[in-house]
């Protein structure tokens, strides 16, 4: 009779194993992505930009739903190149999604986006009320 040693997680470990190696065979290069992303704070505002490159304004979706900003879209290229009688087309293929989730301190009925040589660019408004305010003092002499 062999010993063996229990490993009470050892079948959640193996399923999710299984899984990541299934989902590694499932995609491509192209396949899903998530574009870089670089959050900034400012006094008055959040600025999100993201590298979008190839990425068509019309292909893109925002969303904002219980404090959660979602981009979303589609990357569709296509590369066509002749030469010595020989015709190479490449095509590029692939959907993105990011989620943010934003502080209490956003507003999110004023938030705008726009899409600019590959980098989409999303300003979230600070709330009028959280904005710091600035209290004279005056003398009482």
């Amino acid at each position: 009779m062999a010993i063996t040693r229990y490993e009470p997680w050892g079948l959640l470990s193996q399923l999710q194993k299984e899984l990541e190696r299934g989902a590694a065979e499932g995609s491509t290069a192209t396949a899903e992505w998530a574009p870089a992303v670089d959050i900034k704070e400012e006094k008055d505002k959040f600025v999100i930009h993201a590298d979008i490159p190839g990425v068509k304004p019309e292909d893109i979706d925002i969303s904002m739903e219980n404090g959660v900003l979602t981009i979303k879209g589609e990357k569709k290229t296509e590369a066509e190149t002749e030469k010595n009688g020989y015709k190479r087309v490449e095509r590029t293929y692939g959907s993105f999604y990011r989620r943010f989730s934003l502080p209490d301190t956003a507003n999110p009925d004023a938030i705008s986006a726009v899409s600019k040589h590959g980098v989409l660019e999303l300003t979230i408004p600070k709330k009028e009320h959280v904005q710091p305010k600035k209290i004279s003092v005056s003398s009482a002499e």
